[in-house]
């Protein structure tokens, strides 16, 4: 569908060309009384017809009916609703199922409908669903029983903005109070996760970031890639640069070094912590002193846990008299990450289970023994408990050494833009 267009768009151009030469020919002959004359025409006067193509497909002199998915509507519903037969819908949906499963359309989401009215009927041509603001599948009906279909991209504009700001209570907070995209907090809050544990920005920390929004017809969809970075933490200066380069897609500081780390500071991205590491804590629930091996996270139930690094499910399991729902992950022969009190797991989390590093694994909850939602976190080295807060992780692999100059090329005038608004 998309190279016939294509062609028919090669074919108007190629004609026009040849009126236009044609014409360049007849005018430069105007002075031979032989020879037959036309009327001039000058260049500009010539136009090529405007072609109207939306979602892969012309739909000039068509009528267009928009709308979004209804609860419990489904596909039938909208075409029968436009004299399409039971049995096209039938074949579009076979058609379909290898390209989108048409059973999985979203309520809200938009759709389109292209038609020729026909008396009383309207002849269906195209249907299109847009799947998010940038992908879409369009069928083709406009054949008959030859329904094409095909998914396609919206083009997507990307905007360099800056943000900068100086923290007084939080990150979020401030981003908000600058007018700009809150979200861009966890944007950050990934990328220096490994770094700077967020649960301890201090007040007069100050961030700069470069980064891009993302545009689909004139509408703000969202943020792209953070370009580059600093943040300035307790007086302490962490570069953080977007590097891409053959297989390399990641963020490094200003020498090179990877800014990902074996182990994330943290299971949760934003949340207070309301107990620490201890060898004689009081038990809130059974009123005795006793060991507390871990750190425990304040946090709403349903907050997303995830796991601080590569690894596999050791144990899921639920334990009634002390973590309640919990997760055990080993992430190599030293360590071995444990996640209490969760409310639920999520899905696919399973003894056996392989998990990446920043994975959801579960949601923080109250249950076994716990007065309220937190999640009770602890880590073991070489089977014995280690204050997670205390642990040196080594950094990921550097900017490899054969493309370290281009690196340093490509980040000089980036750090420069960042050292300007410190």
């Amino acid at each position: 569908m998309k190279k016939d267009i294509t062609e028919i768009v090669l074919l108007l151009i190629a004609g026009g060309l040849i009126i236009l030469s044609a014409r360049l020919f007849l005018s430069d002959n105007q002075d031979n009384p032989d020879e037959m004359s036309l009327p001039h025409a000058e260049p500009d006067e010539i136009t090529l017809p405007k072609i109207d193509i939306r979602f892969g497909v012309i739909v000039d002199s068509l009528e267009h009916y928009e709308s979004k998915i209804k609860r419990n509507e489904n596909v039938a519903d909208i075409l029968s609703g436009f004299d399409v037969d039971y049995a096209i819908i039938d074949r579009l949906a076979k058609k379909s199922k290898n390209i989108f499963n048409l059973r999985k359309i979203k309520r809200y989401n938009t759709y389109h409908i292209y038609y020729a009215s026909d008396s009383a009927r309207k002849n269906v041509k195209y249907f299109v669903y847009e799947i998010d603001h940038v992908n879409y599948i369009t069928y083709d009906l406009s054949n008959g029983n030859n329904i094409d279909v095909f998914r396609g991209e919206k083009p997507v504009h990307k905007i360099v903005k800056w943000s900068t700001g100086t923290i007084n209570s939080s990150l979020w907070l401030t981003l908000q109070e600058n007018g700009d995209d809150p979200l861009l907090a966890l944007d950050l809050s990934e990328i220096y996760a490994w770094t700077i544990d967020f649960f301890d920005i201090k007040k007069g920390d100050r961030y700069i970031a470069k980064y891009e929004e993302l545009y689909v017809e004139d509408k703000r969809i969202g943020l792209g890639n953070i370009h580059s970075a600093l943040m300035i933490h307790q007086g302490e200066s962490f570069y953080a640069f977007h590097y891409v380069h053959d297989t390399v897609d990641d963020y490094f500081d200003e020498t090179g070094a990877s800014l990902r780390r074996t182990f994330l500071k943290a299971p949760l991205r934003f949340s207070r912590i309301s107990s620490g590491y201890s060898n004689n804590r009081y038990h809130p629930v059974l009123k005795i002193y006793r060991p507390h091996r871990g750190i425990d996270y304040a946090a709403a139930t349903g907050t997303p846990v995830h796991s601080i690094g590569d690894g596999e499910v050791i144990k899921r399991a639920y334990q009634r008299n002390g973590g309640g729902r919990y997760i055990k992950i080993k992430h190599n022969s030293m360590y071995t990450s444990v996640y209490m009190h969760l409310s639920g797991y999520a899905k696919g989390i399973r003894t056996g289970a392989r998990v990446k590093q920043g994975q959801t694994i579960g949601y923080v909850g109250s249950s076994g023994l716990a007065t309220g939602p937190h999640l009770d976190f602890r880590i073991y080295k070489f089977g014995s408990a280690v204050n997670p807060l205390r642990i040196e992780s080594p950094p990921a692999n550097p900017v490899d050494s054969t493309m370290i100059d281009h690196y340093l090329d490509f980040i000089s005038p980036l750090k420069d833009e960042l050292d300007q608004r410190k």
